[in-house]
C-alpha cells in the first residue's frame, strides 16, 4: 500500500500548526457486541509524565463535615477540598465494586473555554465518580452535578463509561471564566462498539431521546452565546461547534479511532471510505459514533486492537527509512521536524511508547459483582507488555503495581513499570528481532490467564452460594496477587534470557527448546553468533547517503 505522507508546507506560506503528542485511546464494547456477555471498556494512559500503577480505593464511611483534598492529576497541584459523601464504593483502577467503569481521553477544544478557578480536573472526576456512583447513568448525573458544584478545571474530554447493561461516551468541555461546564453524553447501541482517541467525536445527537441520550441544559445555548453556532437546534454538533477538527487532529488522533473499527469491524466498517478523514484531509467525512464488529469480541480482541501499529495500512511506518535497520514502529518525540521549509510529522499509533499503564475492564453482569468486576490490566506500551487479571474485590493490591512503588524519578527493582520499560528498551533496539518473542510470551500468559480465570469464577460462586463472601473474596485477592507476582517474575526471567540472547547486536544460536548452544569446549563459550541480513531497503538508503 503506498505511504501516506503528512507534510506542513512552510514554503508555500501556509500556517504551520503546532505539532502536538495526544494521547490516550479507549475503545467501548457493548455486551451485545461481546463473545461473553460482558460491557468492555479498554484505555491507554498514555504520558511522558505519567508513572505506570494501579489505583485503589477500599470502601469507606465518612463522618458528617468530612472533606476530601483534589489534586490535578496531570500535574499534581493541589486545587482545594470539597465535602466528602457518606459512603465511598471501594475502586481498583478505573473499575468499582458495582461493576462501573470508567476511562478517558482528552480532545482539548476552543481556546479559552478552560475555567481557572474551576476546582475539579478530569482526573478527579473520574475516581470520585467511581467512588460514588454505582451505574453508568448514575455517573453521568454524578460528573455533570460535579461540573455544576465546583467547576471544571481541565480541557475538552472525553469519558467512556460502562456498567453491566450499558456503555456511554459522555463529552464535556469547560465555559471559560463561567462555572461549571457543557457536556452531551450518547449511548452507544447494544450490540456495538465505538472509540475514541483525543478527537471530540459527538456531533449530532438526539434532542427529545433520554433513553439514549442526556446533556447539559445549555449546550446549545452556549454555543450560541459565545457565537459557536447559529444554526437550528435540530442541526447543532457538538464537535463541530466545541472541538472543531483540523488536519492535525484528525491525522494525529482519529487515525487511531480508524485503525481500531477497521481491525475490529472488518467487513461492517468500509475503511476506505473514510481513509481521507483519517488522513486528515476531509473532516466532513465524519466516521459513526460507533459500528457493529466483525464478530462477537474477546478481551484478546480488545487487547490486540489496542496494540496496533497500523500494519497493513497506508499509515503503517514500520517500513519507512524513520524504522531503521530493524522495522521499529516507533518515533522518539517530538513528534514533528522540519527540512527544507517543509515540516513533517511522525504517525501517532495506539501502540505506544509512552503508555503509563492501561487495561480492558470487564463488567459481567450475569455474576455477582464480587466476582463480574474484572480488571485486565498492565503497565507501559501495550504492544510489548502483557495484562493480569485483577479482581476488582481485591483485598490488597499486588506489590509490583501498588501505589508508592517507585515512581517517574525513582527506579526500584519490584515495580512492573520499571521491569516493563527496560524489557520493551531492548525491543525498542532490536525490534523485529525481539518483538516476536515478547509477543509469544504475552500470548501464552493471557491465554493461561484466561483459563485460570473462568476457574476462578466458578470457585468464587460456589463459595457465595454456600455463604462464604468473604473467603471468596480472600481467594479472589490471593489468585489476583500471586497472578502479577508470576507475570513479574516471567518477565523479569524472560528480559534476561533476551539480554544475554541479543547482546551488541549480535544473535546467539538456540536449539529448538530456545537452550544456547555452546561451541563444544564445554566452557560456557558461546557457539558463532548470527548475524541476520539488514533489510534491503534500509541499506539502500544508508549505501545512497554514502555517496553523496
Amino acid at each position: 500500500m503506498k505511504r501516506i505522507l503528512y507534510v506542513t508546507l512552510l514554503a508555500a506560506g501556509l500556517l504551520a500548526s503546532v505539532i502536538q503528542t495526544p494521547a490516550c485511546t479507549n475503545i467501548l464494547v457493548t455486551k451485545g457486541a461481546s463473545a461473553d456477555g460482558s460491557c468492555m471498556i479498554s484505555y491507554l494512559a498514555d504520558s511522558h509524565q505519567l508513572y505506570g500503577e494501579l489505583y485503589y480505593w477500599p470502601a469507606a464511611n465518612w463522618p458528617a463535615g468530612a472533606m476530601t483534598d483534589i489534586y490535578d492529576w496531570d500535574s499534581g497541584r493541589y486545587l482545594g477540598r470539597i465535602p466528602q459523601v457518606p459512603h465511598t464504593f471501594q475502586v481498583t483502577g478505573n473499575i468499582n465494586e458495582h461493576q462501573l467503569i470508567i476511562g478517558e481521553t482528552t480532545f482539548g477544544g476552543r481556546e479559552g473555554l478552560t475555567n481557572p478557578g474551576g476546582l475539579i480536573d478530569y482526573g478527579s472526576l473520574i475516581y470520585l465518580t467511581l467512588q460514588r456512583a454505582r451505574t453508568a447513568r448514575e455517573a453521568i448525573a454524578t460528573i455533570g452535578d460535579l461540573l455544576a458544584r465546583y467547576g471544571y478545571a481541565s480541557e475538552g474530554e472525553s469519558f467512556s463509561i460502562a456498567d453491566t447493561e450499558e456503555c456511554w461516551i459522555m463529552e464535556i468541555i469547560g465555559k471559560g471564566e463561567e462555572k461549571g461546564a457543557v457536556w452531551v453524553a450518547v449511548r452507544i447501541p447494544d450490540g456495538e462498539i465505538s472509540a475514541h482517541a483525543n478527537c471530540s467525536r459527538i456531533h449530532h445527537f438526539p434532542l427529545h431521546d433520554p433513553e439514549n441520550c442526556l446533556y447539559a441544559p445549555d449546550v446549545i445555548s452556549f454555543a450560541r452565546k459565545m457565537g459557536f453556532f447559529t444554526g437550528r437546534d435540530e442541526d447543532f454538533s457538538f464537535c463541530d461547534a466545541y472541538a472543531p477538527a483540523s488536519h492535525d487532529t484528525l491525522r494525529g488522533c482519529e487515525t487511531r479511532t480508524w485503525a481500531a473499527f477497521r481491525i475490529l469491524g472488518g467487513e461492517n466498517f468500509d475503511a476506505n471510505r473514510y481513509l481521507d478523514f483519517a488522513a486528515g484531509d476531509n473532516p466532513a467525512n465524519k466516521m459513526p459514533l460507533s459500528i457493529r464488529p466483525k464478530r462477537k469480541l474477546t478481551v484478546k480482541d480488545v487487547a490486540d486492537a489496542q496494540r496496533d501499529h497500523f500494519e497493513g495500512t497506508p499509515f503503517d511506518f514500520s517500513e519507512d527509512v524513520g524504522a531503521g535497520e530493524f522495522r521499529r514502529p516507533y518515533r522518539w518525540r517530538p513528534m514533528g521536524f522540519e527540512v527544507d521549509g517543509k515540516e513533517y510529522e511522525f504517525e501517532r499509533s495506539a501502540g505506544t511508547q509512552q503508555t503509563g499503564f492501561w487495561f480492558v475492564a470487564q463488567a459481567r453482569g450475569w455474576l455477582p459483582d464480587t466476582v463480574g468486576a474484572l480488571n485486565w490490566f498492565g503497565v507501559d506500551d501495550s504492544a510489548t507488555s502483557v495484562l493480569t487479571p485483577i479482581y476488582v474485590c481485591t483485598q490488597q493490591v499486588p506489590q509490583c503495581f501498588a501505589v508508592g512503588n517507585g515512581d517517574m524519578m525513582t527506579w526500584s527493582d519490584s515495580a512492573a513499570f520499571w521491569l516493563f520499560n527496560r524489557v520493551t528498551h531492548l525491543a525498542y533496539l532490536f525490534y523485529d528481532r525481539v518483538a516476536p518473542e515478547l509477543r509469544a510470551a504475552q500470548e501464552n500468559f493471557e491465554q493461561q490467564s484466561q483459563v485460570l480465570v473462568q476457574e476462578m469464577d466458578r470457585q468464587a460462586v460456589r463459595m457465595i452460594e454456600a455463604g462464604n463472601a468473604k473467603s471468596a473474596v480472600t481467594r479472589l485477592t490471593e489468585f489476583s496477587v500471586n497472578r502479577a507476582q508470576t507475570l513479574f517474575n516471567d518477565w523479569k526471567a524472560l528480559g534476561d534470557y533476551l539480554m544475554v540472547k541479543y547482546m551488541d547486536g549480535n544473535v546467539k544460536q538456540v536449539d529448538e527448546n530456545g537452550n544456547f548452544l555452546d561451541n563444544g569446549s564445554g566452557k560456557h563459550i558461546p557457539a558463532s553468533p548470527l548475524h541476520p541480513k539488514f533489510r534491503e531497503r534500509w541499506l539502500r538508503s544508508v549505501a545512497a547517503d554514502l555517496k553523496k
